[in-house]
């Protein structure tokens, strides 16, 4: 599925209309991307911790729907600034070319 049309679809299934920054509905999204990216944080401690860090096909399924969330929760904060995903993976990806061809991949800060 292309990344604008699973935005645009996503949105669907979003309780709030379209909304500003300061809104119940964009501070749920933010909230809520917080709570999800957390979730899957803990699911792969937990593979560390208790499994010796193996993923099973029920965890790598469980973490899949995780990122899913996620992935949601992004295409809908990107929608309430009316920014299509397709343009966020554009520019990451050219940040990411850009960093290896100046050999900056590791290190820390958004512009090295």
């Amino acid at each position: 599925m292309e990344f604008d049309a699973y935005q645009k679809t996503a949105a669907r299934s979003d309780t709030f209309e379209k909304c500003e920054l300061s809104e119940t509905g964009f501070i749920e999204k933010i909230m809520g991307l917080a709570g999800e990216t957390g979730e899957t944080v803990d699911k792969f401690k937990k593979i560390i911790r208790d499994k010796n860090s193996v993923i099973s096909d029920a965890d790598r399924d469980s973490i899949v729907k995780e990122l899913g969330d996620i992935l949601w929760y992004i295409a809908s904060i990107a929608r309430y600034m009316d920014v299509p995903l397709s343009e966020i993976a554009t520019k990451n990806i050219k940040k990411l070319e850009d960093r290896m061809k100046r050999g900056t991949v590791h290190g820390s800060g958004d512009d090295r």
